[in-house]
């Protein structure tokens, strides 16, 4: 099958919920030495279709579950083949969803981006609270903690976050880059976050460029 219908047929895989498929078409595409970025990208576009579907009601919380496990099961496959630019700065980063945010994929994604620039990740999951954050941050020794939000409802526990690493003097030590649906360029302004990524590339970008100011 020539390249453009493999990532064609990975596309309509995700977007229909197909996870057989799926996994099948990504194996195809590792198997031959495909680019695994360009897979994703195209898995990525596919979840904004499943994505505006459903705010057009036309598919359901099964539909996007689906679609999501679909684009898991084939990452599962490709992430070992993710090529990523070397960081130049070694740091540390903290990622995860945050509070009242259940769905990861995106966050793996990014996670697993990070790792392949060559970052070293704590992942803390889903439904993190800004304590976790800031405390595992601390602990850790992390620069970075890095934050999936994709349910508007949740955006202003980013407050929190930002509010406790001003009360523990660490605003200038550890800086916050967020992600994800519910967030844009106008978060930062607005809750004083440092960087806002549109993807996992992007974030690869942001965080060396934070890491660079400290």
């Amino acid at each position: 099958m020539p390249r453009k219908s493999l990532l064609d047929t990975l596309f309509d895989a995700v977007v229909v919920g197909d996870v057989r498929k799926a996994r099948k078409t990504a194996e195809q595409i590792a198997g031959r030495g495909l680019s695994a970025n360009t897979a994703l990208e195209k898995m990525t576009e596919a979840m904004n279709v499943v994505d505006k579907r459903y705010e057009r009601r036309e598919y359901f919380v099964v539909d996007v579950a689906a679609a999501a496990s679909a684009m898991q099961e084939a990452f599962k496959v490709l992430e070992p083949h993710l090529q990523v630019e070397p960081a130049k700065v070694v740091g540390k980063v903290v990622i995860g969803s945050l509070k009242g945010n259940v769905q990861g994929i995106g966050k793996n994604i990014v996670a697993a981006t990070l790792r392949a620039a060559g970052f070293q990740v704590v992942d803390l999951g889903v439904d993190v609270s800004p304590e976790a954050f800031v405390d595992t941050a601390v602990k850790e020794e992390a620069q970075i903690i890095a934050i999936s939000i994709l349910v508007d409802e949740t955006v202003p526990f980013l407050k929190d976050v930002v509010g406790l690493l001003q009360k523990r003097k660490l605003s200038e030590k550890i800086k916050i880059v967020v992600g994800g649906r519910a967030v844009s360029e106008q978060t930062l302004q607005e809750y004083g976050v440092h960087a806002y990524a549109k993807d996992a590339w992007d974030c690869v970008r942001k965080v060396k460029s934070l890491l660079s100011t400290l």
